[in-house]
Parts: C-alpha cells; sequence; structure tokens
C-alpha cells in the first residue's frame, strides 16, 4: 500500500526593497509603557537591542505595496518553481495578522479575504479554488501548513497554495523601543499529494495554546508617546513575559511533534524556527535537544536570517526556507531525505510544529 504524503513542490519569497538600518533609528525618541522618556542614549538602547535580537537590518514594503501584493509575488514564485498551473489549486490559505493596509494608514483591510485577493491578482477563474485567510499569530503560516495536510489526507484537495505575508512596518508605534524588531515580507509554498512508496513530506504536527493570563503578551495598543492622544492602537508586546512563556513552552511542543515520527532525534537536520529574536530561538532550540539528554551545535542545525531580515511575523519561516533552497542560505543547505522541523509561537499565545521530510 503506498503512502499517502503531503509534499512541498515549489517555494518562493519576496525581500521588500526598502532595508532600514538600525542606525535610521537614531533620531527616534523611545517611551516605556509608563509613558515616560527614555533617557538612555539612543545609541545605547540600539547596540542593547542588536545583542539582544540579533537584527541589525529590516525590510519594509514600498509605498505603493500591500500584504497580498507581496503574497501574490511570492505566490508566483511559488508557482513557477512548483511548474504547475494555478487554475489547477484547490485551495488558497493566506496567513497574516493586519489584512492589507495602506502606507499612510494603519487600518485595517481584510474584506475581501488576503487569499481571495491574491487569487484575483492570479487571474484564477476556477470556482472550485477556495481561497480563505487564517489569523494565528506569528504561527499563522505553520498553522495553514497543517490545515492544509489535513484537507490533502482528507480527499478534499490535492494541491494547495499556502502563504505567510504581512507589513507590520504600518502597526508599529515609532516611539516604541520594539517597533525596531518588526519588518515586512511574504513566503509562499506549493503543497500536492503524493502517493509514494516511501515516506517523505508533513509526517508530524502539535499544535498548543495557551489563552488564560498569556492572551494579552501581544496585543493592539496605543502609543507610549504621552504628547499624542490618538485613539490609534499599534502593535504591542510584553516582551519578558513572551521571552519566558517561549522558553517554558515551545521546547516541549517541538518534542511532541518529534516523538510522533519514531526517528532518532540524532537524524533531524535543521530547525527552521520563527526569527522572533535571536537569544530567545537559541535558548528555545538548546532547551529543545537539553529534552533528549544532547547538545547541539546551532551554527548547523538553526540557520538564521532575522539580522538582515528583521521579525516579519507569519513571512518568517516561508521566507528563510525558500532562502536555504534556492542560495545555500549562510552556509545552510537541505538535501533530499533530510528531516527539518519548522516552529513557531506568537500572539494567543499559540504554538505550533511541524516536522517535514525533505
Amino acid at each position: 500500500m503506498k503512502n499517502l504524503n503531503t509534499v512541498i513542490t515549489g517555494t518562493g519569497s519576496v525581500t521588500p526593497d526598502i532595508s532600514i538600518s538600525n542606525t535610521d533609528f537614531l533620531e527616534h525618541s523611545f517611551y516605556g509603557a509608563d509613558k515616560l522618556e527614555i533617557n538612555t542614549p539612543i545609541s545605547e538602547v540600539i547596540d542593547k537591542f542588536k545583542d539582544i535580537t540579533g537584527i541589525k537590518f529590516r525590510r519594509y514594503a514600498n509605498n505603493n505595496q500591500t500584504a497580498s501584493d507581496l503574497a501574490t509575488q511570492a505566490a508566483l514564485k511559488a508557482i513557477e518553481s512548483a511548474g504547475i498551473n494555478p487554475e489547477e489549486l484547490d485551495q488558497i490559505i493566506v496567513a497574516h495578522n493586519f489584512g492589507d493596509i495602506t502606507y499612510g494608514s494603519n487600518q485595517s483591510d481584510a474584506v475581501p479575504s488576503l487569499a481571495s485577493r491574491v487569487k484575483h491578482k492570479l487571474g484564477i477563474k476556477n470556482p472550485s479554488c477556495v481561497p480563505f485567510d487564517i489569523l494565528f499569530g506569528c504561527p499563522g503560516w505553520i498553522q495553514a501548513l497543517i490545515q492544509a495536510d489535513a484537507f490533502i489526507r482528507a480527499g478534499m484537495a490535492n494541491k494547495c497554495l499556502v502563504i505567510g505575508a504581512e507589513t507590520l512596518s504600518r502597526t508599529i508605534d515609532k516611539n516604541d523601543r520594539d517597533s525596531m524588531i518588526f519588518s515586512d515580507g511574504a513566503g509562499a509554498v506549493i503543497l500536492e499529494k503524493e502517493l509514494s512508496d516511501t515516506q517523505r513530506g508533513i509526517i508530524s504536527t502539535a499544535v498548543a495554546a495557551h489563552s488564560q493570563e498569556e492572551v494579552d503578551y501581544i496585543y493592539m495598543g496605543k502609543t507610549n508617546n504621552p504628547t499624542n492622544d490618538s485613539s490609534t492602537k499599534y502593535i504591542k508586546m510584553l516582551g519578558r513575559k513572551v521571552y519566558e512563556y517561549a522558553l517554558s513552552n515551545v521546547p516541549a511542543a517541538m518534542k511532541t511533534a518529534y516523538d510522533k515520527t519514531g526517528l532518532p532525534v540524532e537524524e533531524l537536520t535543521k530547525i527552521i524556527i520563527h526569527q522572533a529574536n535571536e537569544k530567545m530561538d537559541e535558548a528555545i532550540v538548546q532547551r529543545f535537544f537539553k529534552l533528549y539528554k544532547l547538545k547541539c551545535d546551532l551554527s548547523k542545525v538553526m540557520p538564521m536570517n532575522i539580522a538582515e531580515m528583521g521579525n516579519s511575523s507569519v513571512a518568517t519561516i516561508p521566507t528563510l526556507y525558500d532562502m536555504i533552497l534556492r542560495k545555500n542560505h549562510n552556509g545552510h543547505a537541505i538535501s533530499s531525505g533530510d528531516i527539518i522541523m519548522f516552529a513557531s509561537v506568537g500572539a494567543g499565545m499559540n504554538i505550533n510544529a511541524v516536522v517535514y521530510k525533505q
């Protein structure tokens, strides 16, 4: 009996043109959540920020681009990579958090859905191609991957386009230090049903959510600037709470996903983790291996692009995966037969992981 596999047959990503360096924030005035101005020299604030997050640059979309524009560009690359006719797609799933936000505004626009807009921009006429969005915080793209896999295994789809796209630069409070974290981008994959004598593609998944006191660790709130009484809300987070939550819960979820495979953990080749915070990501992966009483060489196991790209939420994992496949990013390569893990944590608080055999 042949295995029913869900495999990634094409990838694509978009790196926005505008590169913002840490030094571009030297003229900013930062305020704390207490509305008091931070008197530490801005250069010191930036240096500390870089030491913790690893971020040196972040990418912003051009003024005439929206999240659905970036999503469509990434989709076109993934479709070309897979060599398929877009009319063959059964589903288009777009993970995002804020919809389309035009430059100069931070009003979210998600009607119609971004997936419907992508279908329209791709010129797909097939009425059986179903587009829909998913809101799941930063783990949204992985959750969309899990959903597409479920539809394929249930016999309800054969080919799915799964996209993560965001323009976080339009949701940030420029008077908040955390504004330096966020960036824009999009990544996409084509998932296809495959019947094979061997098992590959998505081989296990795990999802967890904690929505009691944790639900507001990442939230929307007013500017830290006390002179601005606008009712406009911006993306905010309780950084220390998020860090502690992630270290306490993500490694266990990753282990749950990996244990389902029945494979020795020594066979795990790469962990492509959400590019949230370099120090946090390193600690998560180290704790994951510690659960198996192992140490790991992070430089070999955990590729990173956060230094150049910043945190683009749902777009970080598919973007990094595409970069590795196309460019052997920073010395990292993925070969046929490799076992890799996608893992993420974010608003909700939500966690998920997928183990994938290349």
